[in-house]
C-alpha cells in the first residue's frame, strides 16, 4: 500500500488566442492545474490537469463568470486534494473509486446544482489521478507506460502505431482559409464544431452554411491516409442537437452537397439526458461527455453509439481505461480526444490514442490535437516539457511519428517538469 504524507495544488492561467466557441459559449483562458503528492518514502510527484468549465458542465459556465466557473473547479481539486491527504491506497483506479462520490456531493453544493454533471468532476480530479499514477509508478518500479497499465486493462491496449493520426479543430469562429492550411499542411481529418448560440432554426441553417463552404473548400482533395482517398470530417455538435428530427436534416444536407462519404463520424450530437437510438442514422455516432463512466459507456452503446472518444486528459486515466474496456468488450472502437490541453499532456493522450486499435477506415491511431491551435503561449508551454526536442511532440504531414524513443520514453510523462515543479 502507498500512503500519502503531504499534498499540495497550484495553477496558472493560460490565455487563448482568440474566444474558442463551442457549446453555444466561448471560453478565453484554461486554467493549468498542477497537484502533488508525496508519500512515506520521500517520493514526490506532479500531475497536471486543464480545467474546461465549458466542456464538463455548459449550465456551471452560464451561470458563473468564466473565472468564477474555473475557481469553483478548482475548489473541487482541492476538497479532492485534502480527501486523499493521509491515506493509502493500492492502485490509483481504486483511489479514484474511493474519494469520487463525496467529491461528487461537495461539487454539487459548492455550484449548487444537484444536476451537476460528473464530467465536471472527473474534469477536476485529472491532476490528483494523474499525480496518483505517477506515484504508484515510482513507488513500484514502473519505468513505462506499458508496467504501469494494470493487466486487467492491457489488452484494451495492445496496439503499437507507429503513426497516430494528429486531428485539428475549428470553433466556430475558424475562417475557412485557417481550415484549407491546415489540409495544405497534410491534416486529413478535420473536426469542426457545430451548434453555434441561437435558437435551433438558425443553428441549423448556420452548420449546413458551414459544412457546405469547407466542403468546397477542401472537399475534393485527395489523402493517402484514408481508404476513400478523401479528406474526412468528425462533426461535433457538443449536444447542441435538442432531437434527431433535427439532425437528420443536416444529414440530408450532407447527402446533398455529395459530403455523406466523407464523415467519419458525429460526436455527441444530443444532450446527456435525450435518450435517442442512432444506429439508424446513417453515420457512425460517437459518446463523449454523456460516457462518464463505464455504466453510462454500456447504455450509451446499447442505443446504437458506434465509437466513444476517450478523454484521459478529461475525465482520468482511471476512469478513461474502465470506459475503454467497457467498450473494447462490445467491440465498439475509440479514439482518443482533445480538451485543448498543454503539451505534456497531450502525450497522456497520446500514449493512451498510440495503443488503441486502428479506427475503422483508417490504419492509424486517431488524436485530436488542437492546443497549438489555440493557446496564445503554445511555444512557451512547449518548452515546459521534459521532452520538448523530441521528434514525436510535433506532428509531420497530418500525423504523429512515433519512432522507438516515444514508447521507450512514454511520451515523457515520468520525469518531471521543472517548471510546474517550481510553482511549489
Amino acid at each position: 500500500m502507498i500512503n500519502i504524507k503531504s499534498v499540495d495544488l497550484n495553477f496558472e492561467r493560460e490565455p487563448l488566442r482568440r474566444a474558442f466557441g463551442f457549446k453555444g459559449g466561448y471560453v478565453s483562458e484554461l486554467w493549468q492545474t498542477v497537484a502533488l503528492l508525496e508519500s512515506d518514502s520521500g517520493i514526490r510527484v506532479i500531475g497536471l490537469g486543464t480545467q474546461s468549465v465549458l466542456w464538463s458542465d455548459a449550465a456551471v459556465f452560464a451561470a458563473h463568470s468564466e473565472a468564477g466557473g474555473n475557481a469553483l473547479m478548482y475548489a473541487l481539486s482541492e476538497f479532492a486534494l485534502q480527501q486523499v491527504r493521509g491515506i493509502s491506497f493500492s492502485d490509483p483506479i481504486s483511489l479514484l473509486d474511493e474519494i469520487l462520490g463525496e467529491t461528487y456531493e461537495y461539487g454539487k453544493r459548492i455550484t449548487r446544482n444537484d444536476s451537476l454533471r460528473q464530467t465536471f468532476v472527473l474534469n477536476a480530479l485529472v491532476a490528483v489521478d494523474n499525480a496518483a499514477w505517477l506515484l504508484y509508478a515510482r513507488e513500484n518500479g514502473f519505468g513505462s507506460f506499458n508496467e504501469m497499465v494494470p493487466a486487467p486493462y492491457r489488452s484494451v491496449l495492445s496496439s503499437r502505431h507507429a503513426k497516430v493520426a494528429s486531428i485539428p479543430q475549428f470553433s466556430f469562429k475558424a475562417p475557412v482559409s485557417e481550415i484549407i492550411g491546415a489540409v495544405d499542411k497534410g491534416h486529413f481529418i478535420l473536426k469542426l464544431k457545430l451548434g453555434p448560440p441561437g435558437r435551433q432554426e438558425e443553428m441549423l441553417k448556420w452548420d449546413m452554411r458551414r459544412i457546405e463552404e469547407i466542403h468546397i473548400a477542401v472537399g475534393h482533395r485527395e489523402t493517402p491516409h484514408t481508404e476513400n482517398g478523401k479528406i474526412l470530417y468528425y462533426l461535433d455538435p457538443n449536444g447542441r442537437y435538442r432531437n434527431k428530427e433535427t439532425l437528420l436534416k443536416l444529414l440530408d444536407h450532407v447527402q446533398r452537397i455529395g459530403a455523406m462519404g466523407q464523415i467519419l463520424l458525429v460526436e455527441e450530437p444530443f444532450p446527456e439526458n435525450c435518450e435517442v437510438e442512432v444506429g439508424d442514422i446513417g453515420v457512425r455516432v460517437a459518446a463523449d461527455e454523456s460516457a462518464h463512466t463505464e455504466n453510462d459507456t454500456v447504455r450509451r452503446i446499447q442505443m446504437g453509439y458506434g465509437a466513444v472518444a476517450l478523454k484521459p486528459v478529461a475525465k482520468t486515466l482511471s476512469m478513461t481505461l474502465k470506459i475503454a474496456r467497457a467498450a473494447f468488450e462490445s467491440g465498439v472502437p475509440c479514439f482518443c480526444a482533445d480538451l485543448t490541453v498543454n503539451p505534456i499532456l497531450v502525450d497522456w493522450n497520446k500514449n493512451v490514442a498510440a495503443r488503441l486499435a486502428p479506427f475503422p477506415g483508417l490504419r492509424t491511431g486517431l488524436l485530436e490535437n488542437n492546443g497549438y491551435q489555440n493557446y496564445k503561449r503554445w511555444d512557451k508551454l512547449i518548452g515546459y516539457h521534459p521532452c520538448a526536442g523530441e521528434t514525436w511532440i510535433h506532428p509531420e504531414g497530418g500525423e504523429f511519428n512515433l519512432k522507438n524513443d516515444f514508447y521507450a520514453k512514454s511520451g515523457g510523462i515520468f520525469e518531471q517538469s521543472k517548471h510546474y515543479m517550481n510553482l511549489f
